[in-house]
């Protein structure tokens, strides 16, 4: 590998990749384990630990075909890094050997990956005594490449690199569509941003992007999508607030509880409660979309501060509360709301594109306990609303319990809620591994659930 004094050594990366892994099997989210990264080489080390996430079930079957019982576990990240590098080639991969995953960078040989990851080994004490044994797992691998990607077909977790729990509950709940959800989640998202209507419109944005030269497209009705990821603050508008990024299935949140719904008589402006509104993308464009009288409350005080951070760059203002949605009597005023938007804690198993560590984080028994505080949330806010009024329940999820299951019991036990039209479960779809950009993306987006409640009038 050549100097230069600009560029980061790839050991570094490999060593920055191998502790987010860590920090992922021990329960920790890579987000939050990234603030930890020398910011010089985040960039990198988060490209690669994106890379290794969404290969780990492969990385992972490959190390046990090499050494059958596990080196320490710092050993252990670091050379199933490594294998979810060297495992991928060009055609059976969104990434070339050695490139930086969801970026630009150099192009290594596998031996100069290998060379690093040795290096990389002898740099850190965790893992110096273990840098023989990787050389020798990585050598063996460029060898036996063949046979040993062979042998890892038998085992489902390697061929869709998720764990075994989540693929069976993916393909009971969804039967006919389960290889393609998996297929999706394993897929880059691209850069999608949703326009601030009250500063500009997708027409006049997507002429901005074209002038200096980033091609874009259009996502009905209020959202862009680029070709290339770029940095967000350095896109034309950011500091003016033109626009926020956020995925195209989020983007129908807003519009769906809005639709057709006009202020009571008497009213100046609806009443509309966000109950779980961090990090403020929903909020902020019903806000853009409506003058209505928001509260956008939230359990997280840290959370918040970045709520009102997103409102002040998009020029819009709401009623912004720190509490429980599932304690009401700490923060409501007993003023019924006109609508609420439910976007209720959840699995996250919609977004796992762009959160590839949630799948690795996640337990089975995850569903049952956020399937029952999202039942609790339902159940509380319900009297909250306007006979009239309107509930917008959705989830980022793909898993039924978290959506169709869930609004069907609340229906049931609900005599006064009937269902209005509502997307119902969004399945993830991806094109950005697509050869030729698309100019209709309405097939591109994360997977989400919604479900649009109206209460009778007595």
């Amino acid at each position: 590998m050549q100097d230069n004094p600009t560029q980061v050594p790839l050991w570094r990366q490999l060593q920055g990749a191998a502790f987010l892994l860590m920090a992922v099997r021990g329960g920790r989210s890579m987000t939050a384990a990234l603030e930890d990264v020398e910011a010089a080489v985040r960039p990198g080390v988060q490209a690669l630990g994106f890379h290794t996430l969404r290969w780990l079930g492969r990385a992972e079957a490959l190390r046990q075909q090499l050494a059958q019982r596990p080196p320490p576990p710092e050993a252990d990240a670091l050379l199933c890094v490594a294998l979810a590098l060297a495992c991928t080639e060009e055609g059976a991969a969104s990434v070339d050997l050695g490139r930086l995953p969801d970026g630009d960078g150099p192009h290594y040989t596998a031996y100069t990956l290998v060379d690093q990851a040795v290096e990389a080994a002898k740099r850190d004490e965790a893992t110096v005594h273990q840098a023989s044994f990787i050389n020798g797992c990585l050598r063996r691998f460029l060898r036996e490449r063949g046979a040993l990607m062979a042998a890892t077909e038998k085992h489902p977790q390697a061929i869709w690199n998720h764990p075994q729990w989540w693929i069976d509950r993916v393909r009971k709940d969804h039967p006919a569509n389960w290889q393609a959800i998996l297929h999706a989640n394993n897929a880059r998202a691209p850069l999608i941003l949703r326009i601030n209507a009250r500063k500009t419109t997708p027409a006049q944005y997507l002429q901005a992007l074209a002038a200096i030269n980033i091609i874009a497209h259009r996502v009905e009705p209020h959202g862009v999508v680029l070709a290339t990821p770029s940095p967000v603050t350095a896109l034309p508008g950011y500091a003016e607030g033109h626009f926020s990024v956020q995925d195209a299935a989020a983007q129908m949140a807003a519009p769906l509880l809005l639709e057709g719904l006009a202020a009571p008589e008497g009213s100046p402006r609806l009443r509309i409660l966000d109950a779980c509104a961090a990090p403020g993308g929903k909020t902020a464009h019903l806000l853009e979309l409506a003058d209505c009288e928001l509260t956008a409350l939230d359990i997280d005080a840290h959370r918040c501060e970045r709520i009102s951070h997103n409102l002040q760059r998009l020029g819009l203002k709401a009623d912004l509360r720190v509490g429980d949605a599932a304690r009401p009597d700490d923060w409501w005023d007993g003023r019924p709301y006109d609508a609420i938007l439910l976007d209720a804690p959840c699995t996250a198993s919609g977004i796992v594109r762009r959160h590839p560590d949630v799948r690795w984080l996640r337990r089975p028994t995850d569903i049952a306990q956020l399937a029952a505080l999202q039942a609790r949330l339902l159940e509380t806010l319900w009297p909250l609303l306007k006979p009239g009024g309107r509930l917008l329940y959705c989830t980022c999820s793909v898993f039924r319990a978290e959506g169709e299951q869930q609004a069907q019991t609340f229906v049931v036990h609900h005599k006064d809620a009937h269902f209005a039209p509502s997307p119902g479960h969004l399945l993830p779809q991806s094109v950005a591994g697509a050869t030729v950009f698309p100019d209709n993306l309405q097939g591109e987006h994360d997977g989400f659930y919604y479900a649009v409640f109206e209460k009778r009038k007595a």
